[in-house]
């Protein structure tokens, strides 16, 4: 039984990129994946992402292009008010300006750079870079 689907998506990313797959099979979905892996698509860390109906949860098909180096989920989900995150990304990312961080703001899920833009703070979700 799986516990946190988000996470199980994340770690099959995270798998095949480090064995050189091109594509990745994500399943169950949800539309929190769904949302992580736009964002994911914004920042060009995957190629492109597509649902595939299979009259169950359904799945999702992640063409991969070789640029994540490490993609994790940040448990437990921190609140971050807008001038906390740069210590979160201190604590999660490697570089300054290097990976991105996700979050779920009442605008969405977008990534830090584009809550810093609008102002907001949110709840922390996973990490990539």
């Amino acid at each position: 039984m799986q516990q946190d689907p988000l996470n199980d998506a994340m770690s099959s990313i995270r798998n095949a990129e480090k064995v050189g797959k091109l594509e990745c099979l994500i399943e169950p979905s949800s539309k929190l994946i769904g949302h992580v892996l736009k964002v994911m698509l914004e920042n060009s860390y995957i190629k492109r992402y597509e649902f595939v109906e299979d009259n169950r949860a359904g799945k999702y098909k992640v063409a991969l292009n070789g640029q994540i180096n490490e993609c994790g989920v940040i448990r437990p989900r921190y609140s971050v008010k807008l001038a906390e995150l740069e210590k979160f990304e201190s604590r999660y990312l490697p570089a300054q300006d290097f990976g991105v961080l996700i979050l779920t703001t009442t605008k969405g899920v977008m990534s830090n750079v584009q809550a810093k833009e609008m102002g907001i703070g949110g709840k922390l979700l996973a990490y990539v870079y």
